[in-house]
């Protein structure tokens, strides 16, 4: 296939947007990038795809989300409103988590790939719960993130809160999907090894983790999202959360620490020493009202810091616009959180990311030998565009509306904003079918404790 006529966005150094151009693909990959004249000329018998002068630019990413989640839209919590996050999770996430089963797990999941395909996120890193359907719980979302044709990262989250025989079945079900899945298999799924957060991870199951995970894999965690973390960690070891995980080997160059909102500067130089990533999730934050991360401390660390949404809309601009705002007001000060700092954490952070999951393909580029992971994005400036103030076009300009094309490997996901490999319709009707299921479960666990 030849993309044409397009304006080609190359990010980072040297790059730009070239327009009257176009790409190549052949096997799921970008194999040559040049003016659409040319390369219509030189493959005259490719299938071509007319990009009517939009955008050509690499389909977002997301570092840390929860498909499960996807019931939540809409719920009323019983009683008292939640006071801070950890009666959040108290009152929402856990009893939520334990009313879902095989067909809303699956529900939730293509409820969250029809949004990311029509946002334009080809990739998405998962950290899924639920603990009265585990084994095989990978296998359903797995299987629907295939059909859907996105590329994804998944794992269950191993906690110690449902007792002992629920954190090994978390544990087999990551170790399962692991030897299955690690590295992508030359396909679109991978896998990393789930757990919830220090403060419901005993010591014993830290040791076990951390003893069976393979050397050249990854975690996946949450960190001092909220200061009872930090509070939990030092009572139990007197040591701050990062410390505690990292006596255990889980900070690693392969593994993901989603929020850490707090942490301190010791931490956040043990966070960069062991290279690990961070994903920052800016609306989640707000939502929890947990406060918001050092971002630029973070980043003047060398701390390898991406962006999630944590279940929220796959829409990762929001996310982008999020971050942009959130850290201005949280510190009074306009000149907070520069936008280049937040293409650098969703592009080029995220693209290494995901990457790094997949036997070190080439994904978040727009390159030759690149995967050929790409959006169409029908922007109409009524201002100078370049690739020095694309990313105040997008905090200012883009909407997820303006998506039009998503591909992921090659294969067109959505074309003119219609769904070719999901049934966005029936997906719904579906998941509204099992929607009060779900809720009456909940209602049932919250009031049963």
């Amino acid at each position: 296939m030849i993309i044409e006529n397009v304006r080609t966005v190359i990010w980072g150094k040297g790059g730009g947007i070239t327009a009257n151009s176009g790409v190549y693909i052949a096997d799921g990959k970008i194999k040559e990038l040049g003016k659409s004249a040319e390369l219509i000329a030189k493959y005259p018998e490719a299938e071509r795809l007319d990009g009517r002068g939009q955008l050509l630019m690499p389909g977002n990413i997301c570092a840390h989300t929860h498909f499960y989640g996807a019931f939540a839209r809409g719920l009323g919590i019983p009683g008292e409103p939640p006071k801070d996050f950890p009666q959040i999770l108290e009152k929402l996430w856990w009893p939520l988590d334990k009313a879902l089963d095989e067909d809303s797990i699956r529900a939730s999941t293509l409820v969250h790939l029809v949004s990311a395909i029509r946002n334009g996120t080809t990739s998405l890193i998962d950290h899924h719960a639920s603990p009265n359907f585990i084994d095989g719980s990978l296998d359903v979302i797995s299987q629907a993130v295939q059909g859907s044709g996105l590329r994804a990262v998944l794992c269950y989250e191993v906690s110690d809160r449902d007792g002992e025989d629920k954190s090994k079945a978390g544990i087999s079900e990551n170790l399962r999907f692991l030897k299955q899945n690690q590295g992508g298999n030359n396909g679109l799924v991978s896998a990393a090894f789930g757990l919830h957060a220090s403060l419901s991870l005993e010591d014993e199951t830290l040791e076990d983790v951390a003893a069976a995970i393979p050397d050249n894999a990854g975690f996946h965690i949450h960190v001092a999202e909220h200061e009872a973390d930090q509070n939990d960690s030092l009572e139990r070891s007197k040591m701050r959360v990062t410390q505690r995980l990292n006596n255990f080997g889980i900070l690693r160059p392969e593994s993901i620490l989603a929020h850490a909102v707090h942490v301190d500067e010791s931490e956040i130089e043990l966070i960069a020493n062991s290279q690990s990533w961070v994903s920052h999730q800016p609306r989640s934050n707000m939502n929890n009202g947990v406060g918001a991360a050092d971002v630029e401390g973070l980043l003047n660390k060398g701390v390898r810091l991406c962006l999630g949404n944590d279940g929220f809309t796959q829409d990762m601009w929001a996310e982008w616009k999020a971050a942009y705002l959130m850290h201005k007001l949280w510190h009074r000060d306009p000149r907070k959180m520069n936008g280049m700092d937040i293409a650098a954490m969703a592009i080029e952070n995220n693209a290494a990311l995901i990457s790094s999951f997949f036997d070190n393909q080439i994904i978040g580029e727009i390159k030759m030998g690149a995967a050929a992971d790409l959006i169409l994005v029908d922007y109409q400036q009524f201002t100078e565009l370049n690739i020095d103030n694309l990313a105040w076009h997008i905090l200012f300009g883009f909407q997820e509306s303006m998506v039009t094309m998503t591909m992921v490997s090659g294969q067109v996901l959505m074309k003119d904003r219609e769904l070719l490999t999901l049934d966005e319709e029936r997906i719904s009707i579906e998941a509204l079918k099992i929607a009060p299921q779900v809720w009456a479960r909940y209602e049932a666990n919250v009031i049963n404790g």
